[in-house]
C-alpha cells in the first residue's frame, strides 16, 4: 500500500493569493491605507491565530474585538479559496490507484478546516490532521507519525510527504522516516537534506507519485 499526505497552504491552495485578496477587501472596508494592507499581509504570511488579532488590533486602532476580527478573517479567507479541479482529479486518479491520501497542516483548526471545505478537499483524502487538534505541529516527528497513522498507515507503509516548506514540510517528514516531494520556491536552507524530488506544481506531484505507485 501507498500513502500520501500534502500540506495545504500554497500545496493544495493558494493560501497567498487568498491572504493577499482578503487584506485588500478588510483594508478598504476599514478605510486603512496601502501601508497597512502590507502590514496585515507580513503579518499573517506564514500564519494566523485569534491571538495574531490582538495585536493588530492594537497596531491597526481597529475598533471589532479581536474575536470579531478573527471570525471575518476565517469567513473572508475561505471565500477566496479556489476549488482545483485538476487537484481534486488528480487526488481522485491516486485514490483509484490504491493510495491512501491525508492532509497534514500546521495552523488553528477552524480556519484550516474552513479552508479543506472551501476547496473541495473534505471528502478527497482519507484523513485531515491539523497540528492544533493533535498538539504536535510540523516538523515535529509526532505529527508525522499521527498523520500516517490516521490516514490508514502502518509500519509497513510506505509513505510520502508532499509540500512546499523546505524545514517544516521536508526535513520534518525526513526525520519521520517519509520520502519527499518538494514544491519548489522559497530557498532550500544550507545543510538540509535534499527531498527525494523537487517539481513546480502539486500535479506534477501528484504525477509523480502516480509513476511510483506503478512500480
Amino acid at each position: 500500500m501507498h500513502l500520501a499526505l500534502f500540506d495545504l497552504d500554497n500545496t493544495l491552495i493558494d493560501r497567498q493569493w487568498a491572504l493577499t485578496e482578503w487584506a485588500t477587501g478588510f483594508c478598504r472596508d476599514q478605510n486603512l491605507d496601502r501601508g497597512a494592507e502590507q502590514h496585515l499581509v507580513a503579518a499573517l504570511r506564514e500564519r494566523a491565530y485569534p491571538t495574531t488579532f490582538e495585536r493588530l488590533r492594537q497596531e491597526l486602532g481597529l475598533e471589532a474585538s479581536a474575536a470579531q476580527l478573527w471570525d471575518g478573517y476565517v469567513t473572508g479567507i475561505a471565500t477566496g479559496v479556489h476549488r482545483r479541479p485538476d487537484v481534486l482529479e488528480g487526488l481522485e486518479q491516486l485514490r483509484a490507484a490504491g493510495w491512501r491520501l491525508g492532509i497534514l497542516t500546521n495552523g488553528a483548526s477552524d480556519i484550516q478546516r474552513a479552508k479543506i471545505a472551501a476547496a473541495g478537499l473534505t471528502e478527497a483524502v482519507d484523513a485531515v490532521v491539523i497540528s492544533e487538534e493533535i498538539g504536535a505541529r510540523k516538523p515535529e516527528k509526532d505529527a508525522f507519525q499521527v498523520a500516517v497513522a490516521r490516514t490508514g498507515g502502518t509500519p509497513s507503509t510506505r509513505s510520502w510527504m508532499i509540500g512546499d516548506n523546505p524545514a517544516g514540510d521536508i526535513g520534518g517528514a525526513h526525520q519521520a522516516g517519509l520520502r519527499t516531494i518538494w514544491l519548489r520556491g522559497r530557498p532550500w536552507p544550507v545543510g538540509l537534506d535534499a527531498p527525494h524530488h523537487t517539481v513546480d506544481t502539486v500535479t506534477a506531484a501528484i504525477t509523480r507519485l502516480l509513476a511510483e505507485g506503478s512500480r
